[in-house]
């Protein structure tokens, strides 16, 4: 049988094709790496966005690059937490996000939002909430608020009254609000691939079912063993696992605690009974050894914002499995 063979003239067309394909790609920016992972599990057969905070960075010591700039001045679509989270980006986003759609997903309807802890072991906040109830619920201003479908391109959104807990994709029922508020933004900027971002999206959904199941089993043995975390981060893993972090070292990763802090935690990791003390990939786990010290209590390291894991779509269910699995390890062996 004759090799099967493409006729030179196809050659050209065919490369113009692809480069068509290529080039209907909306360009997608994202601020985090665990929105970048849900956003590129939507965005499958489509592109890939772009991601500003790479590598080990944290969004809460973060400076934009220039090629971060370049990014945003060309984006159609702009993702981020918001400024509670990524204060960094709130003025540049104003400055160079003018021609694009941007989403802050702290708004997503749907969200469970968890007030900042404060008191006991738990350090206090400057902008502890008031607006809030017990529950993290809104008050009726910020439910009409959140509630305005035009809201997630306003770039001019005020969130000073913003004060919860800003880590919400750590709970996997919160990533599913937010997929489905990205999905919803990506249909209404790109209608042309509208059918594959909601079969994306569906699939997606379905994965963070099964995701919430498996973390549910993995934890339960260990769900009621008290444990200390480097700053305060967990309370929606906490919240929807019934896991008990009993306290934090800080309040603020970009604030190092005084001696007197770390004396204080030190005494109540002997008080609490906390079996562990979770250290963080770029923060001071040095911090932690000070305050285990001479106590019974065992060290672990925990991710929330996927520090040490490559970005891509796979990247949410493993920070995911890598919390439960730390968490896990750390609290069974105490």
């Amino acid at each position: 049988m004759p090799a099967f063979t493409i006729p030179a003239l196809a050659i050209p067309a065919l490369l113009f094709a692809g480069t068509m394909r290529a080039a209907d790609a909306p360009v997608v920016v994202t601020s985090i790496k665990p929105i970048h992972s849900l956003v590129s599990a939507i965005m499958q057969g489509v592109g890939e966005p772009e991601l500003i905070v790479d590598g080990a960075a944290s969004p809460h010591t973060y400076n934009l690059k220039p090629s971060n700039a370049r990014a945003m001045q060309d984006a159609k679509v702009i993702f981020w937490v918001g400024p509670g989270l990524e204060a960094f980006l709130e003025k540049p986003l104003q400055a160079l996000g003018r021609n694009a759609s941007i989403a802050a997903l702290d708004d997503a309807p749907g969200l469970v939002k968890l007030p900042f802890r404060e008191g006991g072991a738990f350090e206090p906040h400057d902008d502890a909430p008031e607006h809030e109830s017990a529950s993290g619920q809104h008050d009726e201003a910020d439910a009409a608020h959140d509630a305005d479908p035009g809201h997630a391109s306003d770039h001019d959104h005020d969130h000073d009254h913003d004060t919860f807990d800003t880590h919400l994709w750590l709970d996997p029922m919160n990533a599913k609000a937010m997929a489905a508020m990205i999905t919803t933004t990506l249909v209404a900027a790109d209608p042309a691939n509208a059918l594959t971002y909601q079969g994306n999206a569906k699939a997606l959904d379905d994965k963070l079912d099964a995701l919430d199941t498996e973390i549910k089993d993995m934890v339960a043995p260990v769900k009621d063993k008290p444990f200390i975390v480097f700053h305060d981060a967990y309370q929606y893993f906490e919240h929807r696992y019934g896991i008990r972090v009993t306290g934090s070292i800080t309040v603020s990763p970009e604030t190092i605690p005084g001696a007197e802090r770390v004396s204080e935690i030190h005494r109540k990791v002997g008080e609490l009974g906390a079996t562990c003390v979770f250290a963080e990939p770029q923060f001071e786990p040095r911090l932690v050894n000070v305050v285990i010290e001479g106590t019974r209590a065992k060290s672990g390291v925990l991710d929330p914002e996927a520090a040490t894991l490559k970005a891509g779509p796979d990247l949410y269910f493993n920070l995911m499995r890598g919390i439960a699995n730390s968490m896990k390890d750390c609290l069974s062996s105490a």
